[in-house]
C-alpha cells in the first residue's frame, strides 16, 4: 500500500506543486497515513488474526519491515524532487 501511494503521488506532487514544502508535506502526509493503516493491518493479523501465515511473528521485532518502509519513504522524496526538476525543465523556455 505504501509503495502504491509513493508511485501514484510522489512524482505528481513534485511536478504540480510550485512549492517544495507543499509537495513534500503532501507526499509525507499521504505516505504516513498509508503506513499507519498498513502497519495496523499487518500487526492485528499477526497478534490475533485468522491468517495461517501472518506477516510478523509476535516474538520477533520486524526490522526488515522498518528498513523497507524507510527506503520507500526516502525513494518517495527522491521522486518528489525528480518531479520538480522535470517540471522546472519543461517550464523554462529553450534559447535558440
Amino acid at each position: 500500500m505504501i509503495a502504491v501511494v509513493t508511485i501514484l503521488l510522489a512524482f505528481p506532487a513534485g511536478y504540480y506543486f510550485s512549492s517544495r514544502l507543499a509537495a513534500n508535506t503532501t507526499y509525507a502526509i499521504a505516505y504516513l497515513w498509508a503506513f499507519v493503516f498498513q502497519t495496523l493491518y499487518l500487526t492485528l493479523d499477526s497478534f490475533g488474526g485468522t491468517s495461517e501465515n501472518p506477516a510478523f511473528e509476535p516474538q520477533d521485532f520486524p526490522w526488515s519491515y522498518g528498513l523497507v518502509t524507510l527506503l520507500i519513504f526516502g525513494a518517495g522524496f527522491g521522486l518528489v524532487e525528480f518531479g520538480r526538476r522535470v517540471a522546472t525543465r519543461r517550464r523554462v523556455p529553450v534559447a535558440a
